[in-house]
């Protein structure tokens, strides 16, 4: 393995939806996330929407699980699950909600402080939307 440093500027994620509308509705409209771009065509839509600061958070198999089981009570997100900081998980959740999320559980409170709360987006995407807790806010 070789040292190499690429300088990467950002961390953009292309989630390809059933439902365009649906999506813009739920990402943009209620979670407010700011459009940059909007780059469709004839040839399709494409949305470029601002998510703030990206981190990459690498979970193995059993890291994955005691989070779901923590948020969820089972097993249930898939290889990609969006986590995304809020202000308040619950009213994020429920305005998710309103605009065509799922709810996948209550919000919890978690051992390292957080409140944590699940939906699934109208294409099945899991979000956990959390709230730092009063420690690291």
């Amino acid at each position: 393995m070789t040292d190499v440093h690429l300088d990467v500027h950002e961390l953009r994620i292309t989630l390809t939806v059933d439902d365009f509308d649906a999506a813009v509705r739920l990402y943009r409209d209620a979670l407010g996330l700011p459009e940059v771009a909007d780059w469709s065509s004839e040839q399709g839509r494409v949305l470029l929407l601002d998510a703030g600061r990206a981190t990459l958070e690498l979970f193995d198999e059993a890291q994955a699980a005691m989070v779901d089981d923590l948020e969820v009570g089972r097993r249930v997100s898939g290889k990609v699950r969006f986590a995304l900081q809020v202000p308040d998980a619950d009213a994020a959740a429920a305005s998710l909600v309103g605009a065509g999320a799922t709810p996948v559980a209550d919000a919890v409170d978690t051992p390292w402080g957080d409140r944590n709360a699940r939906v699934a987006a109208p294409d099945g995407m899991q979000l956990t939307l959390f709230s730092l807790g009063p420690e690291a806010s």
